[in-house]
């Protein structure tokens, strides 16, 4: 069974810093994808960007390009996504998320993964002005 647990979320000022961090168990690492989404209040969820953890290959979503970096560390089973120069309207709760079939998801240009097997909790993202 695949198992996310996000973290790192918190209050931030317009302009600075944060790290998310998701730790994935039950997962084969070097063969499927993670993604992070996002929901903010009154918004359906929306992808942010995913990455192929066997050959790294990431996407993002256009409102987050330049700003966000996806990686892995695979030794431990970790996805990050750091996140600079945030936003007010990048306040929302923030998902971890995996695919965990090989050749059964897709991560699109603009950083939506399709083919998700397993959700983590979410991370609760603040960025004030």
């Amino acid at each position: 069974e695949v198992q996310l647990q996000a973290s790192g979320g918190g209050l931030v000022q317009a302009g600075g810093s944060l790290r998310l961090s998701c730790a994935v168990s039950g997962f084969t690492f070097d063969a499927n994808a993670i993604g992070w989404f996002r929901q903010a209040p009154g918004k359906e969820r929306g992808g942010v960007s995913c990455i192929n953890t066997n050959d790294g290959s990431t996407a993002y979503a256009d409102s987050v390009k330049g700003r966000f970096t996806i990686s892995t560390n695979n030794a431990k089973n970790t996805v990050y996504l750091q996140m600079n120069n945030l936003k007010p309207g990048d306040t929302a709760v923030y998902y971890c998320a995996a695919a965990a079939r090989p050749r059964n998801w897709y991560c699109t240009g603009n950083g939506y993964l399709l083919g998700v097997d397993a959700w983590g909790q979410g991370t609760q993202v603040t960025v004030s002005s």
